[in-house]
C-alpha cells in the first residue's frame, strides 16, 4: 500500500535523513521518500504489518507535525 503525509517542521538535509530513517525502520515499511520543498512524505508499506495512522504517529513522536 501507498500514502503520502503533509509533514511540517521539515527544514534541512538532516530532517529529512531523520524522517527517512525513523520511518524506514518501522516494521512493515518498504520504502520512504522525502519531497522537502513539498513538505511531504510518500510511503510504501505492508498494510498487514503496520497502518498509515501508525507510521503518521512515530513521526509526530519526533517532533514533526502530519497535517
Amino acid at each position: 500500500m501507498n500514502g503520502i503525509l503533509k509533514v511540517e517542521g521539515m527544514s534541512c538535509g538532516h530532517c529529512v535523513n531523520a524522517v527517512e530513517s525513523i520511518a524506514g525502520g518501522h516494521q512493515g515499511v518498504k520504502a520512504v521518500k522525502v519531497d522537502l520543498a513539498k513538505g511531504e512524505v510518500a510511503v510504501e508499506f505492508d498494510s498487514s504489518k503496520t497502518s498509515l495512522i501508525e507510521i503518521q504517529e512515530i513521526i509526530e513522536e519526533k517532533g514533526y507535525r502530519v497535517v
